[in-house]
């Protein structure tokens, strides 16, 4: 067994420590049982972390509003090049099939509506800081497509089973950003992620009990400290942190992403470095029921989600 302070040794040189970050209460509370060499080093790891562009951030307060008028959010889109000719690419594709060709983002609304705009644009925002290597062997792409597959289902759960309880697009950015802690720990805690995933594995655990085990902190808390960072709301920071945890307060947004997360690994799409195991007990049972097979019979098919992700994948990757 790698033990976190074992692991840790090997690598806290390679990480300028920075002040313990505070991100809220409850938080406040899991990171002062942390020793204080890992807190500053989660610290450090998170702040190293690119910063999320602020025209998504503007994107997604607009969009809140449901008074928001399509020239505004255009408007932002317009003033981002790279994310303007992203967005052109995608509905040009041969995926799409249009009659004519899109030349502006103006068109792109009228076509695909403010709520599909604006998820190619959150996509494409998280694609652009995932990095292309990583040290600790995370395979990247499996893991985009996990989360992009993730983010389609939660918001179909939501549409289908939470209507009027939640934004089915809070649910899609949930399932995009949930596990965004493991793209910390595989930049910059390396050696200790590549451990806890081969710990994982050895020893039948969830990754999230194996980070614990080795790291000390899980992928959840990361996640949480850097959706506080890039100023996200204060409850998809809490969805992302407890999405593990089996004690906190249900909600329509945690147990649509949890569901979610549960289906997509149950099939076997892309890969989070946690796969499904027969043990697993639905995470949601009384919205959802407790048969995962007949929760995912339900839900359908999601070769359309499966699709759309592996397209959105490839232009992203590309540009």
């Amino acid at each position: 067994m790698v033990r976190g302070s074992e692991a840790r040794s090997r690598s806290v040189g390679r990480l300028r420590l920075i002040p313990a970050l505070i991100i809220g209460t409850d938080e406040d509370i899991e990171l002062s049982a942390l020793t204080p060499e890992l807190e500053q080093r989660l610290g450090a790891a998170v702040e190293r972390m690119p910063a999320f562009p602020r025209s998504v951030q503007k994107i997604l307060e607009l969009t809140r509003n449901i008074n928001c008028l399509p020239k505004e959010v255009v408007a932002v889109i317009e003033m981002d090049p790279v994310m303007t000719v992203k967005i052109l690419k995608v509905i040009n594709s041969a995926y799409y099939s249009l009659p004519s060709r899109i030349t502006s983002v103006s068109q792109s609304v009228v076509y695909l509506g403010i709520n599909t705009i604006k998820n190619l644009s959150l996509g494409f925002a998280a694609v652009g800081i995932l990095p292309r290597m990583n040290a600790a062997g995370f395979d990247i792409q499996r893991y985009l497509l996990h989360s992009l597959v993730v983010a389609g289902t939660a918001r179909q759960l939501a549409v289908q089973s939470a209507r009027g309880e939640v934004d089915p697009g809070d649910c899609y950015i949930a399932g995009l950003l949930h596990d965004f802690g493991k793209i910390v720990f595989a930049q910059f805690l390396a050696t200790e992620f590549h451990d806890a995933l081969r710990y994982s594995v050895e020893h039948a655990l969830p990754l999230h009990e194996a980070e614990q085990a080795v790291i000390g902190v899980d992928h959840g808390l990361a996640g949480a400290l850097l959706a506080k960072r890039w100023t996200f709301s204060g409850q998809l920071v809490d969805c992302i942190r407890n999405h593990h945890n089996p004690l906190a307060e249900p909600s329509a947004m945690i147990d649509c992403l949890r569901v979610a997360d549960q289906v997509v690994r149950f099939r076997e799409i892309g890969d989070s470095g946690n796969p499904w195991r027969a043990t697993e007990a639905p995470a949601a049972p009384q919205r959802f029921g407790d048969d995962m097979e007949a929760i995912v019979t339900k839900l359908g098919s999601l070769d359309k989600i499966v699709e759309d992700a592996m397209m959105f994948a490839q232009v992203g990757s590309e540009l």
